[in-house]
Formats: structure tokens, sequence, C-alpha cells
């Protein structure tokens, strides 16, 4: 079998905003890739057994942040470098160059003009995306300067002998025009690798790796119907067959029709023995009187497992625990290979399990980013709409009722939240947003139904578009299309009689509402 892993970058990340972008580009190349910490220690790198390493942007200066710095002698480790942005600024100052704090600073889009021939950049002029007010004002030893644009002299600059490469420019942002060429030169032509990390590929480690650790035990796993625990499924099924047994639990808190959306796909199409939980009369009982969101969180979560555990503890030889865990969720909870780096935010599948679980954990899409992820789910069969749906919170519909949850509140918003998406898939606005939800608000307005006075309840539209769902920008829907859905959920959903529309970024507000 191939070893994925023969051939591979590391993307030391010095907190740029754009880090995990860079590896799903290095990965869109065919080529593994993982993020550490940049004070990782030099040992640890060196035993990564990289082909190649790339230095990322970030928010420090290198002119005061004298601490911030890649490990000493990671020059000396023999295997090409790319710095990036601030990685580009490291780099130099570490290497004997000179950088300096820019009169004008670039932001956005400038235009990069080559200086010299080279094996990483070849287009010239080209579009770039900047985001710097640093600059480097003197080369190290050894380097030439390849390009310019007009706010940064130096803003590429190559040691070809040494194969070390800066650029101050974002190659991984798709602003950039000709960026992925210069990722893959970096990655194929400089470095070596080949393109083996593919989704067959991928399928067939995976279904390896898990038949080698669970052998003739048995698997649980939590479906919950949404991309990641679906992959999962459909991964483990194909590896282990009649050993995995998935555990289903309605919470009454999904979109309409999901529950039987999801037993016909795994249980009546594929096969999978799925157990069914009806509990949503156990939910809203918990739920019953409960406003806060984080306490709503909370007792979901709570109630969630105390099922989970029920129904797991019937089954026999039940040794270990599957979970849709992917590469992202191990970044932000542990920060790097060796949870050196600040805690971004704890995660539930990986810092959220009770000490004393007694079963194993198995996480076939650990090493996955989302669009990995959605790309090996569409190659084992699933269904598109399935694989390419929007994020779906854990808490469900929990979290989009503002304040108490109850039932007929639940009702109306799947069917309001319902025809929503289906106009946004007719008009094919579902494709061009990053997430859209409906949101009921618990609050009363006067409207006019026929010829009578009505007050009746409120519902708000979402839908963002983003790239990382760090930050996010309020979807332009056309008028004509927001009005369609604004009448249609007024006049099929009984108990409403205003439908607004939210036009708030991400900062300052979230994408969700709870």
């Amino acid at each position: 079998m191939t070893d994925l892993h023969a051939d591979k970058i590391l993307i030391l990340d010095f907190g740029s905003q754009y880090t995990q972008l860079i590896a799903r580009r290095v990965r869109e190349l065919g080529v593994y890739c993982e993020i550490w910490a940049y004070d990782n220690k030099l040992e640890d790198i060196s035993a990564f057994d990289a082909k190649g390493l790339i230095l990322s942007g970030g928010p420090a200066s290198v002119t005061e942040d004298l601490q911030i710095r890649a490990p000493e002698g990671i020059f000396e480790l023999g295997i090409p470098v790319l710095g990036i942005c601030y990685g580009l600024q490291c780099m130099a100052a570490m290497l004997g160059g000179d950088v300096a704090t820019s009169n004008e600073r670039e932001f956005g889009h400038a235009e990069v003009t080559l200086l010299a021939d080279n094996a990483l950049l070849q287009e010239s002029p080209q579009n770039v995306w900047m985001s710097h007010g640093d600059k480097v004002t003197q080369v190290p030893k050894g380097f030439a300067i390849i390009a310019r644009s007009e706010n940064a002299p130096m803003c590429a600059i190559a040691d070809e002998q040494r194969q070390f490469y800066g650029v101050q420019f974002h190659p991984e942002v798709t602003h950039t025009e000709y960026g992925k060429q210069l990722l893959s030169r970096f990655v194929h032509d400089i470095c070596g690798c080949g393109s083996d990390w593919q989704a067959s590929n991928i399928i067939q480690d995976c279904i390896a790796q898990a038949r080698e650790q669970v052998g003739s035990d048995h698997v649980v796993l939590g479906l919950s119907g949404g991309v990641d625990s679906s992959v999962v499924a459909a991964l483990l099924h194909r590896a282990v067959g009649d050993q995995l047994t998935c555990i289903f639990v309605d919470t009454g808190l999904l979109r309409l029709n999901e529950g039987d959306q999801v037993m016909q796909t795994f249980a009546d199409n594929m096969g999978v023995n799925v157990i069914r939980v009806n509990a949503e009369e156990r939910f809203l009982s918990e739920l019953k009187g409960e406003q806060d969101p984080e306490q709503k969180r909370k007792i979901i979560g709570r109630v969630f497992i105390e099922i989970f555990d029920e129904e797991a503890s019937k089954i026999d030889n039940a040794t270990w625990l599957a979970q849709g865990t992917i590469y992202p969720d191990v970044i932000e909870s542990a920060g790097s290979k060796t949870g050196k780096a600040k805690v971004i935010k704890s995660h539930h599948n990986v810092g959220g399990l009770p000490k004393d679980m007694k079963l194993k954990l198995l996480e076939p899409l650990r090493e996955l980013f989302k669009d990995e992820v959605r790309e090996i789910g569409l190659e084992l069969g699933l269904p598109e709409k399935m694989v390419n749906r929007h994020p779906f919170p854990g808490p469900g519909l929990g979290v989009r009722i503002l304040g108490e949850v109850k039932k007929e509140f639940a009702d109306v918003l799947r069917e309001a939240d319902d025809i929503y998406m289906q106009e946004l898939y007719t008009s094919g606005w579902y494709e061009k947003t990053s997430q859209a939800f409906a949101v009921f608000l618990p609050v009363k307005s006067v409207g006019v139904v026929g010829d009578n006075r009505a007050y009746e309840y409120v519902i708000a539209l979402r839908a963002v578009e983003t790239v990382d769902f760090m930050t996010a920008h309020w979807a332009h829907l056309p008028y004509e299309l927001l009005g369609r859905i604004s009448s249609r959920i007024i006049n099929e959903v009984r108990g409403i009689s205003r439908v607004t529309y939210d036009i708030s970024g991400k900062p300052p507000a979230t994408i969700e509402w709870e």
C-alpha cells in the first residue's frame, strides 16, 4: 500500500488567520501536511521528516516581538523552506537580513513584477493579496531579490542554492492570481513531493487502519446525520461491516423529516446497523423553562450522552467509540502537534469525553479537513445533498429557538426553515452561501391575515458567506428571492406574521444567534 505520509510538508504556524488555508491548498495538491506551533522543539521538527517547511504569516512584528521566531537551527535541516508574509520577515531576520516597519503598508490587492528567473515565481506581472506593515529592507547573504511590488521592493526573495524562498504576499488565498502554481512549484518541483494524498488512497488507508485497530471488536458510533458522522459511518461500514452499530438519537430538535432521511440513507440503502432512539419528549422535558443559551447546550449534551450510554451498554463486545473528529478540531483544541500552543477553544470531540470512559476512541477522520471529508464522502457513495450540506449545530434547533425551547416553536421553525432551504436550492443560492438557516424569535408582532388582525411570532433568516467561519459576511440574497421566501413562510406556516433578514457580519455578531 502507498505510504500517504512518505512525502509531507510541515507548516510552522505564527498565528495567521490563513494558516489552515495554506494546509488545505497543500493537501489539494495531493501532498500530506500538518500544522505545528512555531515554538516546537527542533528535534521534534527534524523527527517529523518533512520534505519541506512552510513558515506561515502572523500578527507579530519582527522588529518588536523578538521572541517570536522559528527554532534556532531550523535552516540547517537541509530541506527547502518557504516563508510567507511574517514567515519571510522571520527568515530574513534570522539569517542576517534587515526588516523595518514600512511607512506605506499594503493591505489588499497589489501587483508583483518579476525581477529574476527562479524556481518559485514565473508569472509576471501578477495580482497578489498583501497584508503587511513591515518589509524586508536588506536581504540576507546568499539571497537574491526575485520580485517587487510598489510598496515592497523586496517582496519576494530566494536563495536558490539552499532552496530558501520568501514571499511577502499570500499565495494561499484565492485573491492571489497564481498562488496555486506557486505552491505547486514549491511542494512538487522544489521539495520533490508526489501527489499520493488523494480521496481514493485516503479511503484505502483509513479502512486498513480501522481494520487493524478494531480487529474482531465491536464499534459504536453516534450518528447525527451531519457530514462528519455520516462519512465515519460509511467508512467504518466498509471497513468492519457488521462490527459497527450506529446509535441515532432523534432529539426532536432536527430539521424537517431529517430522522427519516438518516434512516433511509444508512439503514435502508446501505445496510448499516442503526438503532434509532426517538427521544423528543425527554429532551423537551429537560429543557422546560430554561432560557439561558449555554445551559440549553449543556442540557442537550448531557441528555444525549445519557441516552447514548444507555443504548451502547446493551451492545455486546462494544469496545470502540467512533467519532467524527476532524483536523481543525485537533488544531483548535491542542494548538500544535505537542499541544504547546495556546488553546483556541476546547472541542467536544477531543476534550469533552468522560475521564472514566471504558470505550477506546476511534477517529478515522482525525487527519482530514472538512473539504477532504466531503470529497471522500462522495467517493464512498453518500448523497451529494447530504455531503455538501451546510453546518448544523450539535444542539440542533435548540439554539435556533431563542429562549425556552417548546415543541410548538420547534415545529414552526422546522416548517419555515424547510421553505427557506427549498427556495435557496431552487434559486441556486444554497451553493453560493456557506451557511443559511431560520431562527425562531419568541416575540409577537401585529400583522394582518386575510381581513383579520394577527398577533403572531417572528422568523429571522440568516445567510453568510465565509471561507474559514472565523469571519463572515452576510449574503446579499436578491430582494425577489427574499420576498418570495417571506411570502411563503407567512402564508404556509401557521403562527408567523413577520419575517426579517439578518444583515450582521461576523464580527461583531456570531453566525448562530445563540
